[in-house]
């Protein structure tokens, strides 16, 4: 399981670390997509297997399916790992999420997300701020 919260620097080529606690997870590989929110969606091999299994699945007559699969499969890169932990993010990546020096890699269960870092605290704070609203809206499934 990935989760928490890492604030790491791109460097001059636009490489990033990725974080020790979440480095065991990838196997030397990442498969870097757009994700929604303006970031950037990391998966493993395995996860993004699931992943492309399920968007594959999406009626294909529909606007929307098509939109989201290629939105997820069109911008996919499979990045190596090196051996000091970074990963290069190519530039259509890093300009799509708006990234600058300082980003912030989440971990969301299954796959990590990359933000720009002040991206990342303002939509922190507005989810913070939200957090009664968004609760009662998922209560239905129960959460």
């Amino acid at each position: 399981m990935l989760i928490g919260e890492y604030r790491h620097n791109l460097d001059a080529k636009g490489r990033v670390a990725i974080p020790v606690k979440f480095r065991s997870k990838f196997d030397d590989e990442i498969i870097i997509t757009r994700g929604i929110d303006n970031c950037l969606f990391g998966y493993t091999k395995s996860e993004w297997e699931k992943m492309v299994e399920k968007v594959t699945q999406l009626p294909f007559s529909q606007r929307d399916s098509r939109a989201f699969s290629r939105l997820l499969l069109a911008g996919a890169v499979e990045s190596e790992i090196d051996g000091q932990g970074r990963v290069l993010i190519p530039e259509y990546l890093r300009t799509y999420a708006k990234l600058q020096k300082k980003v912030v890699m989440v971990g969301v269960h299954s796959r990590i997300e990359i933000w720009d870092h002040d991206a990342w605290i303002a939509y922190q704070k507005g989810s913070e701020e939200n957090a009664e609203d968004i609760a009662e809206r998922l209560s239905d499934l129960g959460i």
